[in-house]
């Protein structure tokens, strides 16, 4: 029985080595998360590496096309290396990609606050903020400009309820959303006031965020700021942060039992002074 012989056709090199940038750079942007979330790194550094993954992933998607090029012309095999190239860049590249088209639209501001003429202040997290990271004192006007324009909905949130019970309500999303939380309750001649560090998906950069809760006339104000840590553009992350945590504020409030009136003690009663009695030998006669 004559054997039958197979020639196997060579592969494609820039196949070969497309998969293998594009499964080096996925394993590198796994690490990066670990790297930027538990603070291994200093910021800046981790986020050269991230950068330096994503331009690994950006090389592996041009040798994958090239690759797929010499294939289509040349008949080599390694088409299934060439396609699994492109399909793990194109999915690493998606959410820088989504960044960037963002990132065309909005400014380049970082702090975002509902009062932008006195806006909620620092104070555990001013201590935090060392280093290379953004300062805490409030940008300007010229960051408020900018933030009216892209964000026209962030605004004071006004409430019927007491001061108290909108700090409760404050103190109780916040916690809702396991947040490192620096709580201050209002007191007489001073606002309350709940600190807290939100962590921004996917790689959990920090976001510092005050809510700042002051009595007014008919019930409460309660007033946001979140800023990023570092870096000079948030991508909007900090105006998302302010909405959702101030309406889950609002539906917090609204949910909560009416407040039951503050009455005064009540006064004991002076009982009158009951006649001493008679002597039993004079009241005998």
């Amino acid at each position: 029985m004559r054997r039958r012989t197979f020639i196997q056709e060579p592969n494609s090199r820039l196949a070969a080595w497309a998969l293998r940038m594009a499964v080096f750079s996925l394993i590198a942007t796994v690490l990066d998360v670990f790297i930027v979330f538990f603070d291994v790194l200093e910021f800046r550094p981790a986020l050269a590496t991230v950068a330096g993954s994503v331009a690994l992933a950006l090389i592996a998607l041009l040798l994958a096309f090239g690759g797929f090029a010499v294939i289509w012309k040349d008949g080599l095999g390694g088409l299934g290396a060439a396609v699994g190239a492109i399909a793990i860049s194109i999915g690493l590249l998606g959410y820088p990609a989504y960044l960037a088209a963002k990132a065309y639209k909005l400014p380049r501001i970082y702090d975002i606050t509902t009062d932008p003429i006195d806006p909620p202040r620092y104070r555990e997290l001013a201590r935090i903020r060392v280093g290379d990271a953004n300062p805490t004192i409030y940008a300007g006007l010229a960051t408020a400009e900018q933030q009216r324009a892209a964000y026209p909905e962030i605004e004071p949130l006004d409430e019927e309820a007491s001061a108290r019970a909108a700090y409760q309500a404050v103190l109780a999303v916040m916690t809702k959303r396991k947040w490192k939380l620096y709580p201050s309750p209002p007191e007489r001649g001073r606002d309350g006031q709940v600190e807290g560090v939100a962590r921004s998906p996917p790689l959990g950069i920090r976001n510092d965020v005050v809510v700042r809760i002051r009595a007014i006339r008919d019930g409460s104000r309660i007033d946001a700021r979140s800023s990023s840590r570092y870096g000079n553009f948030d991508f909007g992350s900090n105006a998302a942060l302010i909405r959702r945590l101030l309406d889950d504020v609002d539906e917090a409030i609204s949910n909560q039992k009416p407040e039951q009136p503050v009455l005064p003690p009540p006064t004991k009663k002076q009982q009158p002074k009951s006649a001493p009695k008679a002597n039993q030998s004079t009241a005998k006669r």
